[in-house]
């Protein structure tokens, strides 16, 4: 049970709320230009190869999850989303519609509490603050007790950024002891929040009695059929699942491929640096990644794969990248169905395409429902019908999930670190968390000509029938 808040607690953030709303008055009359070189300072001090590289590698050594090498890669996602955050207006009109005679008028969202998790202290800062910015909300960061000090360094890169471009530093500030107690309060004081993170985080945040997006639970799932280029199809799964050790629920966890090449598949896997295991090493595998209760075991979260295998008690070649077991089964009571949030992925062999749409429903009973999958096909028809079966907000075609469904330089979602999950995960929004959530709209209406259909054409074939 959660120890009540002290008197502490309350005071500091109290003073935290009034700081931020102070900032954003001092820039309440900024016009577009000013914004946008505002979110130009942050991306390019929090973006930099240098600074960003370094915090990355500090997120990764002060949490103990996650890959130096790969971590870094994530700084694309602070290029994407300033170019994003700068193409789009969030300053007075936005967009007007003269036949419809609307007028939208974008306004702050207002004081943002932003929960970041474990797996992105030093990611998910610059990407909800360029956002703001644009928008001339003010963020209050509550950072994850195991990476607090990762968060509280990227976040002074922001102040410093802000600074430098006469912008008030408390347009972006940080929670140095993180608490429950002190996250629940400050959800219920600020005007939105932003919960990146897990199930429990996500249910305060929509218990807190103010707005909040939400992100759901993954369970990637990739369909490969006999279209497919496997040697492409096989390199980007290794990439998507290599990335930051599998630490994302973008991360691909279950592979279900037509019987047709089934097997040429799995041998472009083993290529690429897969380790297929045998029976009684998935037996160990299973053990080192859940406990007996079914929950996960955090010693194999977004570890290599050589500390997995060492944690399960098998050998590992040295050259081998990313775990796989053939798999049958899928429900609640077969774990390898389920997030691996690990390098593991689960390979399933479909007898033919109608078969794989019925395993993909299945496994999104497991889990993940309304995250993403994608799929290997160069069948447009398939594509589509995939896309019609899987409850998911976003289908991936032919690209590596983890580096693809919060937006990618080659393709066209909006780039972000908080993925929608919409009804499915029990979320407000499918979208992929952008500009436009960071904004209040005023709506302005004038009178048009009257647009009313006759009675003939709204009841059609039953106008004028029978009544009761």
């Amino acid at each position: 049970m959660a120890r009540d808040i002290s008197p502490e607690e309350i005071e500091t953030i109290d003073a935290m709320i009034i700081r931020a709303r102070a900032a954003m008055d001092a820039i309440a009359d900024w016009d577009q230009e000013q914004v946008d070189r505002l979110a130009q300072s942050i991306g390019w001090h929090c973006g930099n190869e240098k600074t960003f590289v370094r915090i990355a590698q500090m997120g990764v050594d002060e949490s103990g999850i996650g890959d130096r090498a790969g971590r870094a890669g994530k700084r694309f996602k602070v290029l994407g989303v300033l170019r994003d955050a700068l193409r789009g207006k969030s300053v007075g009109v936005i967009e007007e519609d003269a036949e419809k005679g609307l007028t939208k008028i974008a306004k702050p969202a207002g004081v943002i509490a932003s929960l970041i998790p474990t797996t992105n202290p030093e990611l998910t800062p610059p990407v909800t603050g360029l956002y703001a910015a644009k928008c001339k909300d003010a963020v209050i960061f509550s950072p994850h007790p195991r990476a607090k000090a990762t968060t509280n360094e990227m976040v002074n890169v922001m102040r410093h950024a802000c600074k430098l471009v006469g912008a008030p530093e408390d347009l972006f500030q940080c929670v140095t002891q993180p608490s429950i107690p002190g996250t629940n309060y400050l959800m219920s004081q600020a005007d939105l929040t932003l919960a990146t993170g897990g199930k429990p985080m996500v249910h305060a945040a929509y218990s807190s009695g103010k707005p909040a997006y939400g992100v759901g639970a993954g369970n990637s799932t990739m369909v490969i059929d006999e279209t497919a280029d496997i040697a492409e199809a096989a390199a980007n799964s290794r990439m998507s699942k290599m990335s930051d050790f599998g630490s994302g629920c973008s991360a691909d966890g279950n592979l279900i491929i037509v019987d047709a090449v089934y097997e040429q598949m799995k041998a472009a896997l083993i290529s690429e640096g897969g380790y297929l295991c045998s029976p009684e090493e998935k037996q160990l595998l299973a053990k080192a990644l859940w406990k007996d209760d079914g929950s996960r075991r955090v010693e194999t979260v977004a570890v290599s794969a050589k500390t997995i295998a060492d944690f399960a008690g098998f050998d590992l070649p040295d050259d081998r990248k990313f775990l796989m077991v053939e798999q049958d089964e899928i429900g609640k009571d077969h774990p390898f169905s389920r997030e691996k949030l690990s390098v593991t992925m689960a390979l399933y062999r479909a007898k033919d395409f109608d078969d794989t749409l019925r395993m993909v429903r299945e496994i999104y009973e497991v889990g993940g429902k309304g995250h993403s999958c994608g799929i290997y096909s160069f069948d447009e028809e398939r594509i589509l019908r995939h896309a019609a079966n899987a409850p998911v907000s976003r289908v991936m075609v032919r690209q590596p999930q983890s580096k693809a469904n919060a937006g990618s330089f080659s393709n066209g979602m909006p780039m972000t670190s908080s993925l929608g999950c919409g009804i499915w995960g029990g979320n407000i929004t499918n979208e992929n968390v952008s500009l436009k959530h960071y904004m209040n709209v005023t709506w302005v209406a004038r009178p048009i000509a009257e647009d009313r259909p006759s009675d003939a054409e709204l009841f059609g074939e039953f106008y004028n029938t029978e009544v009761l």
